[in-house]
């Protein structure tokens, strides 16, 4: 087992943090990032994991900012695991790239528009790093049994899923509270992105367009589900973000937010707790 997922996996009853800039805008921003949200997540006890995404290949228009393209985000990511000791995510879009993504990244992710890509699925499984899976927003929870399946017949059992809502129509997403409870009896954590979720794919024609004001409420509904993990893109100035700048949650608002959290979360495990004395 890879240390995060084994330290993932020794501390399932506690919710860990993915969070970061939706891309890496620049190396001191990357760097500044992880180190303020780092500090955050120590203070409180949070296991935490940095995310940023060298290439968003499938950004709205061909004119949006895609990122600093694999060599050199790989670089920035390294240097952020190097100088601040923090774990990183970060996309894999195609299998050519999950060797090079795997000697860097600790968790490799795999984009919810590709994730019944079977070859890329098991390319990643076999680079022996932890996959997480965003859930597409076009399947139903009980169908990444599916998405598992190819991940296990490949060796690898360091595996997360993630929920960022469904298509509700166009340029519309809605989260499924259920899902969370029917994915969990898969066996392995699952994740909210929250902020995701939050989309309104394609609505301002050019650029997806969001509703980052209910970012709170929903991570406050999907913890109280009982997640493993909470997914959040996070940014120091979200109004000027090079992407997802609609659905990004300001760092300055961050601990206030998982301050509740664990204390939904402690209520939650609380009143597990006291179910399983009386069974």
């Amino acid at each position: 087992m890879s240390s995060i997922f084994q330290k993932i996996s020794d501390r399932r009853g506690e919710f860990f943090l993915i969070a970061g800039p939706c891309v890496i805008e620049s190396e001191s921003h990357a760097l500044m990032m992880a180190r303020e949200i780092s500090r955050i997540t120590t203070r409180l006890g949070i296991p935490y994991i940095f995310k940023a995404s060298y290439d968003k290949a499938n950004r709205s228009s061909k004119r949006s900012f895609r990122g600093f393209g694999i060599e050199e985000g790989l670089r920035i990511l390294e240097k952020v695991k190097d100088e601040l000791g923090v774990p990183v995510i970060t996309d894999v879009h195609e299998s050519s790239q999950v060797p090079a993504v795997a000697e860097v990244a600790d968790v490799l992710q795999i984009p919810a528009f590709l994730c019944r890509q079977t070859d890329l699925l098991q390319a990643a499984a076999m680079s022996g790093r932890t996959v997480n899976v965003k859930k597409g927003q076009f399947l139903a929870p009980w169908e990444v049994g599916n998405i598992i399946e190819k991940i296990e017949s490949a060796g690898n059992r360091e595996i997360m899923i993630t929920e960022r809502g469904s298509s509700f129509g166009y340029n519309n997403l809605v989260v499924d509270f259920r899902a969370f409870p029917i994915m969990r009896e898969f066996g392995y954590p699952v994740i909210f992105d929250v902020t995701h979720s939050l989309q309104l794919p394609g609505g301002l024609g050019d650029a997806t367009d969001g509703q980052a004001q209910y970012i709170d409420h929903l991570a406050r509904a999907g913890v109280a589900c009982g997640i493993d993990g909470l997914f959040m893109e996070v940014h120091d100035n979200p109004p000027m973000a090079l992407s997802d700048a609609a659905t990004q949650f300001a760092l300055d608002e961050l601990e206030t937010l998982l301050i509740t959290l664990l204390k939904i979360h402690q209520l939650v495990e609380h009143q597990a707790s006291v179910m399983e004395e009386k069974i």
